[in-house]
């Protein structure tokens, strides 16, 4: 390295925040392309999602996770210390604030604890594209949709970094398996094909991932649901949502991978998966 190049930086960067503030859309702007599922349902994310970026000079770990809320069912208070965890451990923290709700207290909370540990806190504004008024707490202000403010975040964010070199291969963009992936991909379909009949209370599990056969990946995978009505939901009337999910998510499993994907879909009941922290831990939330 020249005497005069700056020293490499690198990092994890954890991206906190209250449900659909947009911290899975900036992770896949900021990566400029798909890791984290969409949809403009709340608690989307229900795991910690790795997302590598390496430039030049450095490599921001970017840690999407579940936002945090008032959490009453085992799901949900494992979504919470998904996030609690990130909090604790990343080396910079960014704090997403959607500016049509605004800063509240649980966000102020959540400074002051990363203050007390001396955590490097950047609080942003998202989606700045749409209507709403930036809170005065902000220190900077993106939109995922535009592009608009992310070369600046990344700057601001490198500056914060400690001094290291980089923890991943340069090509690395995840530390999750294509199996997972694939899993997401299925449980974004079901939430975008049933809308607002979704049970949430639905989880997905990958079965088998076979990657033998020369004419492309065969994916089992099972749906949980905790009643048998929701599973009439999935199911649809002659099977027809279970149908139309298993086409949205091939096509996405198929981008994914690159290749043709052969997918079949199950569901079953089991009233107490989201209470178990086993069954938990084994769906990836975590």
């Amino acid at each position: 390295m020249s005497p005069d190049a700056p020293a490499h930086r690198a990092g994890v960067v954890a991206l906190l925040g209250r449900p659909n503030a947009g911290k899975s859309t900036l992770l896949n702007a900021l990566l400029g392309q798909k890791l984290a599922i969409v949809t403009a349902k709340p608690q989307t994310t229900r795991s910690r999602i790795l997302g590598v970026l390496t430039l030049p000079h450095a490599q921001l770990m970017l840690l999407d996770t579940p936002g945090l809320h008032d959490a009453t069912r085992a799901l949900n208070r494992s979504l919470n210390t998904i996030a609690e965890e990130v909090a604790e451990d990343c080396d910079v923290a960014l704090i997403l604030v959607d500016p049509r709700t605004g800063w509240d207290a649980g966000h102020a909370a959540l400074r002051e604890r990363l203050a007390a540990q001396r955590t490097p806190t950047l609080v942003v504004a998202t989606k700045s594209d749409r209507d709403g008024a930036v809170p005065a707490e902000a220190e900077h202000s993106v939109s995922a949709e535009t592009g608009a403010g992310l070369d600046e975040l990344v700057a601001r964010l490198v500056a914060l970094l400690p001094e290291s070199p980089p923890h991943y291969d340069a090509e690395q963009v995840t530390d999750r398996t294509l199996r997972f992936l694939a899993a997401e991909e299925i449980r974004e379909a079901l939430f975008e094909e049933l809308e607002e009949e979704l049970p949430y209370s639905t989880a997905v599990e990958i079965e088998s991932f076979d990657e033998s056969r020369a004419d492309g990946v065969r994916i089992r995978a099972t749906l949980w649901v905790e009643r048998d009505s929701q599973k009439g939901i999935v199911l649809g009337q002659g099977g027809r949502k279970i149908k139309a999910i298993g086409t949205r998510a091939r096509a996405a499993i198929a981008k994914l991978l690159e290749g043709p994907a052969h997918l079949s879909l199950w569901v079953k009941v089991d009233p107490k998966w989201a209470k178990k922290p086993k069954k938990l831990a084994a769906l990836g939330y975590h």
